[in-house]
């Protein structure tokens, strides 16, 4: 059995991993790491929890754990690993931003892979370090990994896409409360959001001449979590050409399906499933991406990781769910 120490607790992304976790056949949770909910037991940050599990939090760390998932807010990870120390065995994957892109890769001694496993699955398969992708970043580079592998991306894509509330983390804020997100639509950060960096790094490492810019206008939905994305470039391209392209860059990526229908985000809530559909009007190519914000996007993706690391099925604890009604 995987022993398991998860850190920063009592976010969303912790909730998920600890649902995951809970059944995965090769993993055991050792412990889950609260400072503010330390001796009480997890349901009471994780509602849905009660009764399925009999843990409490704790502030106290066992450093021999074979995996350790930091949870921690953007920016936190550094800080935390310069004060804690485990041991030179276990693996550690990140899912906050500090080490996604090369320039921040390395740090006291560790080398971190930028765990996309359709993009980086060998080198994640021998890593012992992950910097689990962005959300938005995900479904964006899934929708756009074939066309930077084949060389045809040549102009600006404008991409628009829309996640949950969830997506802000568990701690309110004023864009974050009831009464302000419900029957209510914003953008934030246009064309500056903090995925565009290893977004943009992830092209490159594909199609090192792309030098076009990634138009990029995130919003925030009136529902909880879910990532719907639509990006469109020019393309002379076939739509049937297109969709060989992605279906054989795919062929081997368990969680990515390629479509020509009109797709939505109860395909894939609840999943960790990734529904790329193209589509094409002239020389107008229509790239739609959907994936759950907290599963692929985050916590489904990081225990996709986990399963490679150690030589796992891919899918592993992982066959999930859609809420389709």
């Amino acid at each position: 059995m995987i022993t398991i120490g998860i850190i920063g607790g009592s976010g969303y992304t912790a909730g998920e991993l600890i649902r995951i976790l809970m059944f995965h056949p090769n993993a055991k949770l050792d412990f889950v790491y609260s400072t503010t909910n330390a001796g009480k037991p997890l349901s009471i940050a994780h509602h849905d929890l009660l009764g399925d599990i009999e843990m409490n939090f704790t502030d106290t760390l066992n450093p021999n754990v074979d995996v350790l998932f930091l949870c921690l807010g953007h920016g936190k990870s550094i800080s935390f690993l310069e004060k804690n120390k485990f041991s030179d065995t276990t693996k550690i994957i990140d899912l906050g931003n500090d080490f996604r892109l090369t320039k921040d890769k390395n740090f006291n001694g560790k080398s971190f892979v930028y765990g996309l496993p359709e993009l980086n699955k060998n080198d994640i398969k021998t890593a012992q370090y992950i910097a689990n992708p962005g959300c938005f970043a995900t479904a964006i580079q899934l929708a756009l990994l074939p066309l930077a592998a084949d060389g045809l991306l040549s102009e600006d894509v404008h991409i628009n896409a829309t996640t949950g509330s969830t997506g802000a983390g568990v701690g309110l804020s004023s864009t974050s409360h009831f009464s302000w997100r419900n029957n209510n639509f914003s953008h934030y950060k246009a064309f500056e959001h903090q995925h565009l960096g290893e977004i943009n790094q992830s092209i490159n490492q594909l199609q090192a001449s792309y030098s076009d810019e990634l138009i990029f206008v995130p919003n925030r939905g009136d529902f909880p979590r879910g990532i719907f994305a639509t990006l469109y470039t020019k393309s002379e391209e076939s739509l049937e050409n297109l969709v060989a392209k992605y279906e054989a860059f795919y062929k081997d990526q368990p969680f990515v399906t390629v479509t020509t229908t009109n797709i939505n985000m109860k395909q894939v809530v609840q999943t960790n499933k990734c529904i790329v559909s193209l589509m094409k009007k002239g020389n107008r190519l229509l790239i739609t991406s959907v994936i759950d914000n907290l599963l692929k996007g985050a916590s489904g993706q990081a225990v996709q990781n986990m399963n490679l690391m150690f030589e796992l099925e891919e899918t592993t604890g992982l066959h999930l769910k859609p809420c389709g009604f």
